[in-house]
């Protein structure tokens, strides 16, 4: 039983969603937990194992047709009998909910600080604009959001800074609780230092208790007094995090912490690094001399101004320097890991490099060809070589259509093969990337899947046309830690397998040093250090680079 004089308490709450094909059961089973004044609760576990389910729960935000059993309380008042008045107020002022896709809480048509006006004055009524102004902008400028961005949109932020953004709108009201649902997924190590310190010193200060809902071990283990570790819908073990870390007693806590601990062990990645072997490298070199991708002083400007006058006519033009003067190379089955802070231009370079977006200047030269002089049509003939993996595999598929028919398109835009042929290869790719049987895959729609499987059919996608070089924008930072070593070994094989060469995209910097043989760190548009993995971490020279490297929390640091 939970204790009725706790700030937040759950009993032997249960919740189905509406039968769907392929889903049944229980979502949440049976789960029961309190949260003191003040107190930090980390909620881990796999992907589709109920941890959001549980946050959304707890602020009845679940849809209408949802089936909910048990109880959920707030300072000894019931959750579940609230008016709809009285459950106004509880959202926002008494629990704040972050999510973790900040696109799902920001209106695009609204400024910034539309945002937080409006979210000011629906609840506190005594303010006045200028007021109510002056305390959105301090509480900004706490999570690194100058004023200056005041009357800007969502789509003018990175993705790191729209968490930012939707962080801020969390703590205008300064609720008793934060129900935080992966709030650092899209930030890198460094602002993802920032933004939970900035919630823990809250946490401190205010008495405002935090549910911290993640798939990062040691983000939990570094900001979190408790642990709850959930898998299947139900709470299968908890306790002080040192306790549960340092002698996990399930075996699921225990096959957790090996898989986080096996992507930061360093001795892993020396081996793998020795693993692949002078057969392999000098095997694709004997292929040819000249490296697969060479960017040269590439080039990505946006002005500020808001209109084409303004542009031809405005003399002290504002201009964002996202990619400024980028020069690298890749040479063939070569990792090249991309790491640094959210908004420093790592996903425009790479769109830039895919001439998804035309450069400012400078040039690609991809397999000897200057892509960034061809028509349009010459590099869609070219993209067939080049294909990318999204952070997001959800996004990016098309939830009417089947997984099948996701896979088979890129074979049909290339005109590689057509009707049963084509079924037959997404068949094949669906088993090699370990969704089998394919052919019960193929007819499945991605809401039928979980994270892990989604992003697996982003890469079978991403190869069915056998291309060259594979550009992996974050593609596994919304997988749990099981998960992710899982897609990650799966990368690696598929690399031996096909001749891959990855341009990898991260803030993890212990997944780029997992996975990738050279490191290249972007701060502020330019590449401020390049150089072999083992030497970035052992000698970094470059202070951002070591700023990064401090930041990032270590799982080991808790053992």
């Amino acid at each position: 039983m939970t204790n009725d004089c706790s700030l937040f308490s759950v009993e032997n709450l249960r919740v189905a969603y509406p039968q769907r094909r392929g889903q049944s059961g229980w979502a949440v089973d049976g789960v029961s937990l309190t949260l003191e004044p003040g107190e930090k609760l980390g909620l881990v576990g796999e992907s589709g194992c109920g941890k959001s389910t549980l946050g959304r729960a707890a602020m009845r935000l679940l849809p209408d047709s949802t089936l909910v059993e048990g109880r959920v309380g707030f300072a000894g008042e019931s959750v579940f009998e609230m008016n709809a008045s009285r459950l106004r107020r509880f959202r926002g002022e008494a629990v704040a909910l972050i999510f973790q896709d900040p696109m799902t809480r920001l209106d695009p048509l609204m400024t910034v600080g539309e945002h937080c006006i409006e979210t000011l004055q629906a609840h506190r009524r005594d303010l006045n604009r200028k007021q109510a102004k002056q305390r959105a902008i301090e509480i900004l400028e706490a999570v690194k959001i100058p004023a200056s961005r005041w009357s800007q949109f969502p789509h003018e932020f990175s993705g790191g800074m729209r968490q930012r953004v939707a962080i801020a709108l969390a703590l205008l009201l300064d609720p008793k609780l934060i129900v935080a649902d992966e709030p650092t997924t899209s930030l890198d190590v460094t602002v993802a230092a920032q933004i939970m310190q900035e919630l823990t010193r809250l946490c401190t200060s205010r008495g405002t208790a935090i549910l911290l809902i993640s798939h990062d071990l040691a983000m939990v283990a570094e900001y979190c007094d408790r642990i709850a570790v959930m898998y299947g819908g139900k709470v299968v073990e908890t306790g002080p995090v040192q306790n549960v870390f340092g002698h996990p007693q399930h075996e699921y806590t225990r096959s957790l912490l090996k898989a986080a601990l096996h992507i930061q062990k360093e001795e892993g990645r020396e081996e793998k690094e020795e693993g692949r072997g002078e057969k392999e490298n000098s095997q694709l070199k004997s292929e040819s001399n000249s490296p697969l991708l060479t960017v040269t002083n590439l080039q990505q400007h946006y002005s500020l101004e808001s209109n084409l006058l303004d542009q031809l006519f405005s003399r002290n033009r504002q201009v964002i320097k996202a990619v400024d003067g980028v020069s690298l190379e890749l040479e063939r089955g070569e990792i090249l890991g991309l790491v640094g802070e959210s908004g420093c231009g790592k996903s425009t370079l790479s769109r830039t490099i895919l001439r998804l977006i035309p450069p400012t200047g400078g040039k690609v030269e991809f397999q000897g060809i200057d892509i960034t002089a061809l028509s349009g049509d010459a590099v869609r003939k070219h993209r067939r070589q080049m294909q990318m993996v999204f952070q997001d595999p959800h996004a990016c598929l098309n939830p009417m259509m089947t997984v099948g028919q996701s896979i088979a398109d890129p074979l049909f835009i290339h005109k590689l093969a057509k009707g049963e042929e084509a079924k037959k290869q997404v068949i094949q790719m669906l088993e090699r990337v370990g969704l089998t049987p394919g052919e019960d895959f193929f007819r499945r729609y991605p809401g039928e899947l979980s994270g892990g499987q989604q992003q697996r059919v982003s890469i079978a996608r991403a190869l069915i046309t056998r291309p060259q070089l594979i550009i992996c924008d974050e593609p596994v930072s919304m997988l749990d830690a099981s998960v992710q070593t899982q897609v990650l070994e799966l990368m690696l094989e598929l690399k031996q397998e096909f001749n891959l060469t990855y341009l990898f995209i991260t803030h993890d910097l212990w997944v780029a040093r997992f996975f990738c043989d050279r490191i290249a760190v972007m701060n502020a548009g330019k590449i401020v250090e390049i150089g072999k993995t083992r030497e970035i971490f052992t000698n970094p020279q470059h202070p951002y680079t070591q700023q990064l490297l401090q930041a990032a929390p270590l799982l080991a640091r808790t053992q």
